[in-house]
């Protein structure tokens, strides 16, 4: 199996990162995609330090909404930023995590949709799928990669919760859908409903930690070996075996990465 999103260079794997990956293993995951943002120099050296304990480990880089408004300049200086720092990853697969998020507002709307824009762009011009992250933003979401895409994306809806019509929109251009551990919430039944219908050449776990730690661990730190709760339920809901999935689920991951 592989985790499709992960943050393992975030600072709250700093203490243990061995032990960790070390269980990851166990778990029997293989691979995982580590997201990056451009320019942070202390997170760089974190993932290298990853990279070194796990190296099937595939990166994508990008900007991520939340952090759209340090870059209200020039469309070109996002392109810059991020082509730079995905020409120094030799690793990287994807350009990610990148989109819009109207929940917290940490950035302007105008000022993130142009950020997300140029990285769209920039992604298709290097010929990379995308990891997209949306909350609260579908409309803007659809108009942005609807006007850019030309009909067909290669790419994922991260950590998926939004609409069916919005997983279907997203199916028909191309797109992948990605679940974590909010799918296994006691409040979820919506979420899993529409997790059983997404057709398994689509579907993608992932565990989008150190947050949304799946119900069996909730409230702690999360951590890739936990992506077998997540797939574990959805294997449930799709009445298929675990092992099926976490083969469908691998063979999706390798074939939009190409790891």
């Amino acid at each position: 199996m592989i985790d499709s999103h992960c943050h393992l260079s975030d600072v709250a794997f700093v203490p243990d990162l061995a032990a960790v990956v070390g269980r990851a293993r166990a778990a029997g995951l293989v691979s995982a995609l580590m997201v990056l943002p451009p320019g942070d120099e202390a997170e760089a050296a974190r993932a290298d330090k990853v990279l070194a304990l796990w190296p099937e480990v595939r990166l994508a880089v990008g900007i991520h909404p939340h952090q759209a408004g340090a870059y209200s300049g020039p469309e070109a200086d996002v392109t810059a930023r991020v082509r730079a720092a995905l020409e120094a990853a030799p690793l990287a697969r994807a350009v990610g995590e990148i989109g819009l998020d109207y929940h917290y507002s940490l950035a302007p709307y105008d000022v993130q949709r142009r950020v997300f824009r140029a990285q769209v762009r920039l992604a298709r011009a290097l010929g990379l799928p995308m990891v997209i992250h949306t909350r609260e933003a579908e409309d803007d979401t659809r108009l942005i990669l609807g006007e850019e895409c030309g009909g067909r994306a290669a790419g994922v809806l991260h950590c998926f919760t939004g609409t069916e019509s919005f997983a279907g929109w997203a199916l028909d251009l191309g797109l992948h859908i990605s679940f974590a551990g909010i799918v296994t919430f006691p409040r979820a039944d919506a979420l899993r409903a529409l997790s059983a219908r997404v057709p398994a050449e689509r579907l993608l776990v992932e565990t989008d930690c150190p947050y949304l730690a799946p119900l069996a661990h909730r409230g702690r730190r999360n951590e890739p070996a936990w992506v077998v709760g997540v797939a574990e339920t959805l294997a449930e809901v799709r009445h298929v075996e675990r092992d099926v999935l976490a083969e469908q689920v691998t063979a999706n991951f390798v074939g939009l990465f190409r790891p």
